[in-house]
Protein backbone atom coordinates (compact mmCIF):
# COMPACT_ATOMS: atom_id res chain seq x y z
CA UNK A 1 0.00 0.00 0.00
CA UNK A 2 1.39 3.39 -0.88
CA UNK A 3 1.70 6.10 1.73
CA UNK A 4 -1.21 8.01 0.22
CA UNK A 5 -3.49 5.16 -0.73
CA UNK A 6 -7.10 5.53 0.46
CA UNK A 7 -7.58 1.76 0.42
CA UNK A 8 -7.71 0.43 3.99
CA UNK A 9 -9.35 -2.92 3.19
CA UNK A 10 -6.20 -4.98 3.76
CA UNK A 11 -6.30 -4.30 7.51
CA UNK A 12 -9.15 -6.79 8.00
CA UNK A 13 -6.60 -9.54 8.73
CA UNK A 14 -5.52 -7.75 11.89
CA UNK A 15 -9.13 -6.94 12.77
CA UNK A 16 -9.88 -10.66 12.99
CA UNK A 17 -6.76 -11.39 15.03
CA UNK A 18 -7.41 -8.48 17.39
CA UNK A 19 -11.05 -9.48 17.77
CA UNK A 20 -9.93 -12.89 19.01
CA UNK A 21 -7.50 -11.30 21.47
CA UNK A 22 -10.46 -9.49 23.06
CA UNK A 23 -12.51 -12.70 23.08
CA UNK A 24 -9.72 -14.87 24.52
CA UNK A 25 -9.14 -12.40 27.34
CA UNK A 26 -12.73 -12.02 28.50
CA UNK A 27 -13.34 -8.58 26.97
CA UNK A 28 -15.80 -9.73 24.35
CA UNK A 29 -18.83 -12.00 23.93
CA UNK A 30 -19.23 -15.39 22.18
CA UNK A 31 -20.91 -13.70 19.22
CA UNK A 32 -17.62 -11.94 18.40
CA UNK A 33 -15.70 -15.21 18.04
CA UNK A 34 -14.52 -16.04 14.52
CA UNK A 35 -12.80 -19.18 13.23
CA UNK A 36 -10.25 -17.23 11.19
CA UNK A 37 -9.46 -15.01 14.15
CA UNK A 38 -8.85 -18.10 16.27
CA UNK A 39 -6.54 -19.55 13.60
CA UNK A 40 -4.49 -16.35 13.44
CA UNK A 41 -4.37 -16.15 17.24
CA UNK A 42 -3.00 -19.66 17.71
CA UNK A 43 -0.68 -19.47 14.70
CA UNK A 44 1.04 -16.43 16.17
CA UNK A 45 1.34 -17.89 19.67
CA UNK A 46 4.97 -19.08 19.26
CA UNK A 47 6.05 -15.67 17.97
CA UNK A 48 4.20 -13.96 20.82
CA UNK A 49 6.04 -16.16 23.31
CA UNK A 50 9.43 -15.35 21.81
CA UNK A 51 8.58 -11.65 21.65
CA UNK A 52 7.64 -11.64 25.30
CA UNK A 53 10.93 -13.24 26.28
CA UNK A 54 13.13 -11.04 24.11
CA UNK A 55 11.43 -7.66 24.31
CA UNK A 56 9.58 -7.89 27.62
CA UNK A 57 6.20 -7.71 25.89
CA UNK A 58 4.44 -8.89 22.74
CA UNK A 59 1.64 -7.84 20.44
CA UNK A 60 -1.04 -9.25 22.74
CA UNK A 61 0.42 -7.36 25.69
CA UNK A 62 0.24 -4.06 23.83
CA UNK A 63 -3.24 -4.78 22.42
CA UNK A 64 -4.58 -5.41 25.91
CA UNK A 65 -2.77 -2.41 27.38
CA UNK A 66 -4.25 -0.05 24.83
CA UNK A 67 -7.75 -1.53 24.95
CA UNK A 68 -8.05 -1.38 28.73
CA UNK A 69 -6.61 2.13 28.79
CA UNK A 70 -8.97 3.45 26.10
CA UNK A 71 -11.90 1.85 27.93
CA UNK A 72 -10.81 3.62 31.11
CA UNK A 73 -10.62 6.99 29.37
CA UNK A 74 -14.00 6.50 27.69
CA UNK A 75 -15.56 5.63 31.03
CA UNK A 76 -14.00 8.69 32.61
CA UNK A 77 -15.36 10.90 29.82
CA UNK A 78 -18.85 9.49 30.34
CA UNK A 79 -18.91 9.62 34.13
CA UNK A 80 -16.85 12.74 34.79
CA UNK A 81 -17.44 14.96 31.74
CA UNK A 82 -20.94 14.03 30.68
CA UNK A 83 -20.11 12.56 27.26
CA UNK A 84 -23.19 10.87 25.81
CA UNK A 85 -22.22 10.35 22.17
CA UNK A 86 -19.34 8.33 20.77
CA UNK A 87 -18.05 7.60 17.27
CA UNK A 88 -15.69 4.62 16.98
CA UNK A 89 -13.94 4.64 13.61
CA UNK A 90 -12.41 1.43 12.21
CA UNK A 91 -14.43 -0.47 14.80
CA UNK A 92 -13.67 -3.91 13.33
CA UNK A 93 -14.67 -6.57 15.84
CA UNK A 94 -14.16 -4.31 18.82
CA UNK A 95 -16.63 -5.21 21.59
CA UNK A 96 -16.45 -1.71 23.09
CA UNK A 97 -19.77 -0.44 21.71
CA UNK A 98 -21.52 -3.64 22.75
CA UNK A 99 -20.19 -3.42 26.31
CA UNK A 100 -20.60 0.33 26.86
CA UNK A 101 -24.16 0.37 25.53
CA UNK A 102 -25.03 -2.27 28.12
CA UNK A 103 -23.38 -0.25 30.88
CA UNK A 104 -24.75 3.15 29.80
CA UNK A 105 -28.19 2.80 28.14
CA UNK A 106 -28.44 6.55 27.43
CA UNK A 107 -25.16 6.54 25.47
CA UNK A 108 -25.40 7.03 21.70
CA UNK A 109 -22.74 4.86 20.07
CA UNK A 110 -22.01 4.84 16.35
CA UNK A 111 -19.55 2.26 15.02
CA UNK A 112 -17.96 2.83 11.63
CA UNK A 113 -15.71 0.91 9.26
CA UNK A 114 -15.22 0.19 5.58
CA UNK A 115 -18.32 -1.29 3.88
CA UNK A 116 -17.47 -5.00 4.16
CA UNK A 117 -16.43 -4.82 7.80
CA UNK A 118 -19.31 -2.50 8.66
CA UNK A 119 -21.76 -4.95 7.09
CA UNK A 120 -20.21 -7.82 9.06
CA UNK A 121 -20.43 -5.86 12.31
CA UNK A 122 -24.00 -4.85 11.51
CA UNK A 123 -25.01 -8.51 11.05
CA UNK A 124 -23.24 -9.49 14.26
CA UNK A 125 -24.94 -6.82 16.38
CA UNK A 126 -28.30 -7.30 14.67
CA UNK A 127 -28.21 -10.97 15.65
CA UNK A 128 -27.71 -9.85 19.25
CA UNK A 129 -30.65 -7.42 18.88
CA UNK A 130 -28.36 -4.54 19.84
CA UNK A 131 -29.01 -2.03 17.08
CA UNK A 132 -31.45 0.86 17.36
CA UNK A 133 -31.42 4.66 17.12
CA UNK A 134 -28.85 4.77 19.94
CA UNK A 135 -26.49 2.14 18.54
CA UNK A 136 -25.72 2.11 14.83
CA UNK A 137 -23.12 0.74 12.43
CA UNK A 138 -22.27 2.77 9.32
CA UNK A 139 -19.72 2.61 6.47
CA UNK A 140 -16.94 5.21 6.71
CA UNK A 141 -13.65 5.85 4.95
CA UNK A 142 -11.26 8.17 6.79
CA UNK A 143 -9.92 9.50 3.48
CA UNK A 144 -13.35 10.62 2.22
CA UNK A 145 -13.85 14.31 2.89
CA UNK A 146 -17.37 14.46 1.43
CA UNK A 147 -20.11 12.04 0.42
CA UNK A 148 -22.11 9.55 2.44
CA UNK A 149 -19.06 7.73 3.82
CA UNK A 150 -17.26 10.86 5.02
CA UNK A 151 -16.70 11.31 8.74
CA UNK A 152 -18.19 14.81 8.64
CA UNK A 153 -21.37 13.63 6.88
CA UNK A 154 -21.92 10.83 9.38
CA UNK A 155 -21.32 13.12 12.34
CA UNK A 156 -23.84 15.65 11.03
CA UNK A 157 -26.48 12.94 10.64
CA UNK A 158 -25.89 11.13 13.92
CA UNK A 159 -24.80 13.59 16.60
CA UNK A 160 -25.97 16.69 18.44
CA UNK A 161 -23.52 19.60 18.15
CA UNK A 162 -24.76 21.08 21.42
CA UNK A 163 -23.36 18.04 23.26
CA UNK A 164 -19.78 16.76 23.68
CA UNK A 165 -18.55 14.20 21.15
CA UNK A 166 -15.87 11.57 21.68
CA UNK A 167 -14.16 9.91 18.71
CA UNK A 168 -12.07 6.73 18.97
CA UNK A 169 -9.67 5.06 16.57
CA UNK A 170 -7.95 1.92 17.80
CA UNK A 171 -5.53 -0.16 15.75
CA UNK A 172 -5.74 2.13 12.73
CA UNK A 173 -3.34 5.03 12.50
CA UNK A 174 0.00 3.19 12.45
CA UNK A 175 -0.99 1.57 9.16
CA UNK A 176 -0.44 4.93 7.49
CA UNK A 177 2.49 7.28 7.25
CA UNK A 178 2.43 10.47 9.30
CA UNK A 179 2.11 12.38 6.04
CA UNK A 180 -1.07 10.53 5.03
CA UNK A 181 -2.78 10.28 8.44
CA UNK A 182 -2.19 13.89 9.55
CA UNK A 183 -4.78 15.39 7.15
CA UNK A 184 -7.37 13.07 8.72
CA UNK A 185 -6.34 14.25 12.18
CA UNK A 186 -6.61 17.86 10.97
CA UNK A 187 -10.14 17.28 9.64
CA UNK A 188 -11.05 15.52 12.87
CA UNK A 189 -9.85 18.48 14.95
CA UNK A 190 -11.91 20.88 12.83
CA UNK A 191 -14.98 18.69 13.12
CA UNK A 192 -14.69 18.23 16.89
CA UNK A 193 -14.26 21.98 17.35
CA UNK A 194 -17.87 22.33 16.22
CA UNK A 195 -19.19 20.42 19.23
CA UNK A 196 -19.66 21.47 22.85
CA UNK A 197 -16.45 19.71 23.81
CA UNK A 198 -14.58 17.31 21.56
CA UNK A 199 -12.26 14.45 22.56
CA UNK A 200 -10.18 12.16 20.39
CA UNK A 201 -8.67 8.92 21.70
CA UNK A 202 -6.24 6.85 19.68
CA UNK A 203 -3.49 4.35 20.26
CA UNK A 204 -0.12 4.99 18.69
CA UNK A 205 3.16 3.12 18.55
CA UNK A 206 6.07 5.55 18.79
CA UNK A 207 9.54 4.33 17.95
CA UNK A 208 11.61 5.90 20.71
CA UNK A 209 15.01 7.15 19.59
CA UNK A 210 16.78 5.65 22.61
CA UNK A 211 14.88 2.36 22.88
CA UNK A 212 17.18 -0.72 22.97
CA UNK A 213 14.84 -2.59 20.60
CA UNK A 214 14.63 0.20 18.03
CA UNK A 215 15.83 -2.00 15.16
CA UNK A 216 13.73 -4.97 16.31
CA UNK A 217 10.57 -2.85 16.29
CA UNK A 218 11.27 -1.66 12.76
CA UNK A 219 11.71 -5.28 11.65
CA UNK A 220 8.47 -6.36 13.35
CA UNK A 221 6.67 -3.43 11.78
CA UNK A 222 7.86 -4.54 8.36
CA UNK A 223 6.66 -8.09 8.99
CA UNK A 224 3.23 -6.89 10.13
CA UNK A 225 3.00 -4.62 7.12
CA UNK A 226 3.76 -7.53 4.79
CA UNK A 227 1.16 -9.73 6.50
CA UNK A 228 -1.55 -7.06 6.25
CA UNK A 229 -0.45 -5.74 2.81
CA UNK A 230 -0.08 -2.26 4.24
CA UNK A 231 2.58 0.21 5.32
CA UNK A 232 3.21 0.11 9.06
CA UNK A 233 4.67 3.41 10.21
CA UNK A 234 6.10 4.63 13.51
CA UNK A 235 5.19 8.28 13.71
CA UNK A 236 7.07 9.73 16.65
CA UNK A 237 10.37 9.35 18.46
CA UNK A 238 9.19 10.59 21.85
CA UNK A 239 6.05 11.47 23.79
CA UNK A 240 6.95 15.15 23.42
CA UNK A 241 7.02 14.83 19.63
CA UNK A 242 3.55 13.29 19.80
CA UNK A 243 2.15 16.05 21.98
CA UNK A 244 3.71 18.79 19.85
CA UNK A 245 2.31 17.34 16.62
CA UNK A 246 -1.28 17.26 17.89
CA UNK A 247 -0.94 20.73 19.37
CA UNK A 248 0.21 21.99 15.97
CA UNK A 249 -2.92 20.46 14.45
CA UNK A 250 -5.00 22.73 16.68
CA UNK A 251 -6.00 20.54 19.60
CA UNK A 252 -6.27 22.64 22.75
CA UNK A 253 -4.91 20.01 25.12
CA UNK A 254 -2.98 16.80 24.49
CA UNK A 255 -2.13 14.05 26.96
CA UNK A 256 0.02 11.08 25.98
CA UNK A 257 -0.87 8.22 28.32
CA UNK A 258 1.72 5.55 29.14
CA UNK A 259 0.21 2.18 30.17
CA UNK A 260 2.79 1.75 32.95
CA UNK A 261 1.22 4.69 34.79
CA UNK A 262 -1.96 2.60 35.13
CA UNK A 263 -0.49 -0.74 36.23
CA UNK A 264 -1.85 -0.34 39.77
CA UNK A 265 -5.20 1.01 38.56
CA UNK A 266 -6.22 -1.22 35.65
CA UNK A 267 -6.11 -5.02 35.09
CA UNK A 268 -3.59 -4.78 32.28
CA UNK A 269 -0.55 -6.96 31.53
CA UNK A 270 2.78 -5.36 32.34
CA UNK A 271 5.71 -4.94 29.98
CA UNK A 272 9.32 -5.29 30.98
CA UNK A 273 10.69 -1.79 30.61
CA UNK A 274 8.94 1.01 28.76
CA UNK A 275 5.77 -0.13 26.92
CA UNK A 276 5.79 0.30 23.13
CA UNK A 277 2.22 1.60 22.96
CA UNK A 278 0.73 4.95 23.96
CA UNK A 279 -2.84 6.26 24.07
CA UNK A 280 -3.27 9.83 22.92
CA UNK A 281 -6.06 11.96 24.40
CA UNK A 282 -6.52 15.15 22.40
CA UNK A 283 -9.26 17.66 23.22
CA UNK A 284 -10.60 20.70 21.42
Amino acid sequence: MSARSPDTSSISFTALYTGHVWYANGLSAPAFHTRRGSVFYHALAPFEYVGGKLAGGNIRTFLLQRHHLIDHLVRDAIEQRGVRQVLEIACGLSPRGYRFRQQYPDLKYVEADLPDMAARKHRLLSAQQCLNDMHRVVPLNIFSSDGVDAMETIADKCFDRSQPLLVITEGLVNYFSLESISPFWQRLQEMLAGYAGGTYLTDNYPLFHDHPFHRTMKTLGGMLGAASRSQVSFHFGSDQETSSHFSELGFASVTVHNPKDFYQQLPIPQSRGNPFVRVIEART
